[in-house]
């Protein structure tokens, strides 16, 4: 891994926390689409991979590093729509509301990441519109000068056509771009666009599901600075 220019983030599990985020929201929708229908509840909850007792997505739920059409073809066969498109359209209107809790607190930290001259970007397997939504509240969306969702023009993740987008947007090279995730497909597009991968746990996967394909872990992406200095010192 060479000199560090730019880093680019995944948004949910990354700069947001995946479960306190997402949990309470996907109970509630499941409960609108199942409107009352115990058994299709439950069929709805395993097509997503979210367990009702606990409050949790399970760790191999496709909720986590899916697009939202892939989400929203899981639930169709439960559903009595046919047609994905309004479904999409509900879900990714319904994301838009969500209250994203902060992983760490994003802004001094973007902060002290752009002091260091680095570019700062995200890209998210969400779609643009509800991940931009996120990131103003959450109040960083001026700290970024790269947003891409799976339906920018870039492709989704694992393919590495929003990382590669990112480097060109900011006239980086993939090897001075670090990209920052909480799954595998993170890791995987990191990989294949030539960056370094840094893994971090603030999602549902564990450092032994990330660690073949991450050059750093680190519990949450407050530890970067310090994972910067020690590169800086090889």
């Amino acid at each position: 891994m060479g000199p560090i220019t730019a880093i680019l983030f995944d948004k949910d599990g990354t700069l947001f926390d995946f479960h306190g985020s997402w949990a309470g929201w996907a109970a509630g929708i499941l409960d609108q689409l199942a409107a009352g229908d115990g058994a299709r509840h439950a069929a709805l909850a395993r097509a997503v991979g979210f367990d009702p007792e606990a409050q949790r997505f399970r760790p191999d739920s496709i909720a986590i590093a899916a697009t939202v059409e892939e989400v929203a073809l899981q639930l169709l066969p439960h559903l009595p729509a046919t047609d994905p498109a309004p479904v999409i359209d509900w879900l990714n209107a319904q994301a838009a509301t969500i209250e994203m809790q902060q992983a760490v607190p994003l802004a001094p930290l973007l902060d002290t990441l752009a002091a260091r001259g680095l570019a700062l970007g995200v890209a998210t397997n969400d779609a643009e519109i509800p991940a931009r939504t996120h990131l103003a509240a959450a109040g960083i969306a001026d700290r970024l000068c790269f947003v891409a969702g799976y339906d920018s023009g870039h492709g989704a993740k694992p393919a590495p056509g929003q990382l590669l987008a990112f480097a060109a947007a900011t006239g980086r090279a993939p090897d001075e771009v670090l990209m920052v995730g909480d799954s595998r497909h993170d890791l995987i597009a990191g990989r294949a666009a030539g960056m370094g991968t840094v893994a971090v746990l603030t999602g549902t996967a564990s450092a032994d599901d990330l660690s073949d394909l991450a050059d750093a872990i680190l519990p949450d992406i407050g530890h970067l600075p310090g994972l910067l200095d020690r590169i800086a010192a090889r």
